[in-house]
């Protein structure tokens, strides 16, 4: 698999402007719990707007009746309301922040969670198809870009909007002919906010795409860093990780030069359309149609008419990134499991014997790595799996355990099909203790207690009593409370798969699938996991990747697998006998 992801969109990813109004009026409906809030804010902005286009009003009335009339009572009172409309909405404009920042923030709150929800629901081939580090970039760089939005673009657009059309209908009060002398630049605006929507729309996307690549790129150069100083390959990945972040510099570039020649446009627009108020105005007061005041206030109003399209067009950018990170987000939520939840579950039988029926497999399509498997396990017979590397073994237990589902073919326990169980149930039921313990930061207790969240003190200490690993743990310096640090990096690997074995006693499984769990450890760590699986797989269906034959050896029977077929089944004496695969391989080992 490759390294390296290069940053960019497909034609497919390209939002039209139906794609974006789906995603809005989707998003707009996922508001819906936080109406409420959002009515309240609407009450905030309405009466802030009010205030702020009352003071050019009251501009107006002390130029006109204060002024010029020398009437200093009415100047005092405008001066007096003015301040008071000043102090009403400062007031208002702070509720309405306060209350529009938590309903985005809530909605943000319940986004990510859904959206890790369903990222924990998929399946395992649902990994396989999408790279970690985009995933986290779902989950990161897209749900910040809706924070910029929440935190700032729902204010900016709402305030935006109820400036523009309470300002555009004070105007016409004021002076009709004035406001249509003042709108020739709409049309410039117009053609420029639909080619900005069109190349903004491109160019975000591709910034979107390109954080993704270079947090991918991050995580795999993290993750990779002893083999790259193993082999002194620092400079190589850094070269490689700059190109990374010269493609995502590229695209950033790419919407900011988009931005530099629109936005100057909008404030092109605005001083030109001040200038002909001012000048059409000065020749009215000349004519006597209207007076000097009117013509102040028409004048302060326009800021309120031109700064609301600014900020709007401004929104607009930002709304674009937000509706690409939106269209990502809602990809993982939508996506469908490959490994769906039956409707209406069937209990799985109890200590049951275990049937594979004629099961074929496949990670792409025409690359077969099962075909036409089928073997039958009686309750509490251990079987091996053996065979060359990438022959299938790992495969066939990973779908056993339905963390794929077969092409064709089926799995039961007791006759009931494994599609027709609850995902819940066949964790608890089939139970995959890997090569490697994996342990999450946290206490032990917190460790274990991922198998059965439920479990209490008594029950973990029985748990790891049974397996004989009790008195291990109870040495530890907080015993079940130990902080474990990050993946178990305080305890051994002997520990960590010590902790991995009496996670899986919790749940008392049926069926234990093992990836070889002592391969990777040293002789005397072995012995002590070899006493602690013997007695985990005690009264239990057990079926082992086997990667070394000893352990074939002391199996019920034997399974050899190569080129995606079962083709040999057996016990270790009957398989030496045959003189086939297994005979050749074992001859070989032993040697």
């Amino acid at each position: 698999m490759g390294m390296w992801m290069q940053g960019g969109v497909d034609e497919d990813d390209k939002l039209d402007v139906h794609q974006t109004r789906k995603i809005l009026n989707r998003t707009f409906r996922r508001l819906g719990p936080y109406r409420r809030r959002g009515f309240l804010a609407v009450f905030f902005l309405t009466t802030w707007t009010a205030a702020t286009l009352a003071g050019p009003l009251l501009v107006r009335v002390a130029i006109d009746d204060g002024i010029r009339a020398r009437d200093l009572d009415v100047l005092n009172r405008s001066t007096v309301f003015y301040v008071l409309a000043a102090i009403v909405a400062y007031g208002t404009y702070r509720g309405a922040i306060f209350t529009l920042a938590r309903v985005g923030e809530e909605f943000l709150r319940d986004l990510r969670r859904e959206t890790f929800d369903r990222l924990t629901a998929q399946s395992l081939g649902y990994f396989d198809r999408n790279k970690g580090g985009v995933l986290v970039s779902r989950m990161t760089s897209d749900i910040d870009s809706l924070s910029e939005l929440v935190q700032f673009g729902l204010l900016m657009f709402l305030v935006a909007l109820f400036q523009l059309v309470a300002t555009t209908v004070l105007l016409a009060f004021l002076q009709p002919l004035l406001l249509l002398l003042c709108l020739v630049t709409m049309p410039i605006l117009v053609v420029a906010s639909r080619k900005f929507q069109r190349d903004s729309n491109v160019a975000y996307l591709k910034v979107r795409d390109g954080i993704g690549a270079t947090l991918s790129s991050l995580q795999e150069g993290i993750n990779g860093t002893r083999v790259v100083q193993a082999f002194a390959r620092e400079e190589a990945q850094a070269k490689r990780f700059a190109s990374t972040s010269e493609d995502l510099y590229d695209s950033h570039m790419a919407s900011v030069r988009i931005a530099a020649w629109y936005l100057p446009i909008i404030e092109f627009s605005g001083t030109l359309t001040t200038a002909i108020a001012i000048g059409v105005g000065a020749g009215l007061v000349s004519g006597g149609s209207i007076t000097v005041g009117t013509v102040v206030a028409f004048v302060l109003l326009l800021q309120g008419l031109f700064e609301p399209v600014q900020q709007l067009s401004q929104l607009f950018n930002l709304v674009q990134s937000a509706v690409a990170s939106l269209s990502k987000i809602y990809e993982v939520i939508d996506a469908p499991t490959d490994v769906p939840e039956p409707e209406r579950p069937q209990a799985l039988p109890r200590h049951a014997p275990l049937s594979v029926d004629d099961v074929t497999f496949s990670y792409l399509p025409g690359a077969r790595v099962l075909e036409n498997v089928s073997l039958e396990l009686a309750a509490g017979e251990r079987l091996a799996l053996v065979g060359p590397t990438g022959a299938g073994k790992s495969t066939l237990a990973k779908v056993i355990a339905r963390f794929y589902e077969p092409d064709s073919g089926s799995i039961s326990v007791g006759g009931v099909d494994l599609r027709s169980a609850s995902s819940a149930e066949l964790r608890e039921r089939i139970v995959v203790i890997p090569q490697e313990g994996h342990l999450f930061s946290g206490t032990i207790a917190e460790n274990l207690r991922l198998a059965l969240p439920g479990a209490t003190d008594d029950e973990l200490a029985a748990s790891c009593a049974r397996l004989g690993v009790l008195e291990r743990i109870q040495a530890f310096p907080d015993g079940f409370q130990t902080d474990v640090w990050d993946r178990g990096s305080r305890l051994s690997a002997g520990e960590r798969q010590l902790i991995s074995l009496a996670r899986a006693a919790l749940v008392d499984p049926d069926v234990l699938i093992l990836d070889e769990a002592t391969s990777s450890l040293d002789p005397g760590t072995e012995q002590l996991i070899e006493q602690a699986l013997e007695r985990l797989m005690e009264g239990r269906t057990v079926i082992v990747i086997a990667h070394r034959l000893s352990t074939a050896e002391r199996a019920d029977r034997v399974g050899v697998v190569d080129q995606a077929r079962l083709l040999e089944l057996g016990t270790h004496d009957e398989l030496v006998a045959a003189g086939g695969a297994y005979s050749d391989l074992y001859a070989a080992w032993t040697r």
